[in-house]
C-alpha cells in the first residue's frame, strides 16, 4: 500500500522541541510502515527522516499538498494540533482512507470543555468543572490546545480574571495521584497498547505554577493496571475515537481522565521500542476490524525530551 504520513510541525518547518517530536513520532510511523513493505510518503519543509519519499511543504502550502498527496496514496494519517487537526484530518477522509480519528471527534478532543462533559455524562470518572470564581485550588487550562501545554495549578480563588476568558479556558478541580497515559488502537475493536508514566514537574515559571512533560516511562507496571485500562477503552469508545489514542490519566482515589489526545502522542517512540508487534500493522490491521485479543511488550524505555534525538 501507498501510505501517507502528515505531521504539522515537520510540515511547517517549526523549530525546538515541537520539530523534535513530531519529526520523532513521524520517524517511529514511516519506519514501522517500510519495514513491513509499504511504500510511505511524508511531508516535509525540509527535515529528513530515515525511511520514505518526501514531499516538500510549508506554512502557506501545507494544506493544499497535503491534499494532493492523499489523493495519491491509499491511506493516510495526519498529526497536529488538537485546534487544527480537526480540518487537517477532513482533508484526508475526502481524499483517501483515514488511518486515524475521524474530524468530528477529533474536533470533540479537542474542545477540552465538551468532551469533560461528555465523559462525565457517560459516568466516565473526570475532574470537575469549577466556575471561574470559587475558593482553593484548580487547574487552569487552554479549553483548546495540546496535553499539559498552557496547564497551570492555581493555588487561590482566579477570580473575574479567568472569568473575563471563560471561553479560552477551563477551570477544574486539582486530583492528586500519578501521571499516567495510556497508549491504545480502537476502531470496530479496541486494543490496549501499554500504560505509560508520564514524567511530569510541577514548576514556577513566571509567577505561574505550570505542569510541565519531560517525558515518558513506557511501559508503567501497577496494581492498579487492569482497571486503569478498562477505563481508557471505556472513554475511547465513548467518545467515537479510531487509530492511536493516547489516553492522559491521573491515577489516585479513583482513576480520572484529564485529556484524550485524537492521535498518536509522544509516547509512540517508547512503545515502539518495546512492543513486540509493528505499530504500522496494527493499524492497518485496525481498518478492517482485524486487531489482536492483545499485544505482547518486552522491557522498559524511559525517555525525556532531550533525548529524543539520541533515540531514534
Amino acid at each position: 500500500m501507498k501510505i501517507l504520513l502528515a505531521e504539522y510541525a515537520t510540515g511547517i518547518g517549526l523549530k525546538g522541541t515541537l520539530l523534535l517530536e513530531g519529526r520523532a513520532m513521524l520517524s517511529t510511523l514511516a519506519d514501522s510502515f517500510h519495514c513491513i513493505g509499504h511504500d510511505v510518503t511524508y511531508l516535509t519543509a525540509g527535515s529528513k527522516i530515515k525511511s520514505g519519499n518526501p514531499v516538500i511543504s510549508d506554512e502557506s502550502t501545507f494544506e493544499r499538498i497535503l491534499e494532493e498527496a492523499a489523493k495519491e496514496n491509499d491511506a493516510g494519517l495526519v498529526i497536529g494540533p488538537d485546534e487544527l487537526l480537526g480540518e487537517l484530518t477532513d482533508i484526508i477522509e475526502k481524499n483517501t482512507v483515514n488511518l486515524g480519528c475521524p474530524a468530528d471527534t477529533v474536533r470533540l478532543c479537542a474542545d477540552k470543555l465538551l468532551c469533560t462533559q461528555k465523559l462525565e455524562a457517560n459516568s466516565i470518572c473526570v475532574p470537575k468543572i469549577l466556575d471561574p470564581v470559587h475558593e482553593g485550588r484548580s487547574v487552569i487550562k487552554p479549553r483548546y490546545g495540546c496535553a499539559s501545554e498552557g496547564v497551570r495549578l492555581n493555588l487561590s480563588n482566579i477570580g473575574e480574571k479567568v472569568r473575563e476568558k471563560e471561553q479560552e479556558y477551563i477551570s477544574t478541580e486539582y486530583v492528586e495521584g500519578e501521571h499516567l497515559s495510556v497508549s491504545i488502537i480502537c476502531g470496530q475493536r479496541t486494543l490496549p497498547l501499554s500504560l505509560n508514566k508520564q514524567l511530569i514537574e510541577i514548576v514556577e515559571n513566571d509567577g505561574d505554577t505550570i505542569f510541565d512533560y519531560k517525558g515518558n516511562q513506557v511501559p508503567y507496571r501497577t496494581e492498579h493496571e487492569e482497571e486503569i485500562l478498562r477505563v481508557a477503552s471505556r472513554t475511547v469508545e465513548t467518545l467515537g475515537c479510531n487509530g492511536y489514542v493516547g489516553v492522559d490519566i491521573v491515577h489516585g482515589d479513583n482513576t480520572y481522565v484529564i485529556d484524550v489526545n485524537p492521535r498518536p502522542t509522544t509516547a509512540i517512540i517508547g512503545l515502539v521500542k518495546t512492543l513486540k508487534a509493528e505499530i504500522g500493522e496494527l493499524l492497518l490491521m485496525n481498518m478492517f476490524g482485524r486487531l489482536p485479543d492483545s499485544v505482547n511488550l518486552e522491557g522498559e524505555c524511559t525517555f525525556t525530551k532531550d533525548d529524543i534525538e539520541d533515540i531514534i
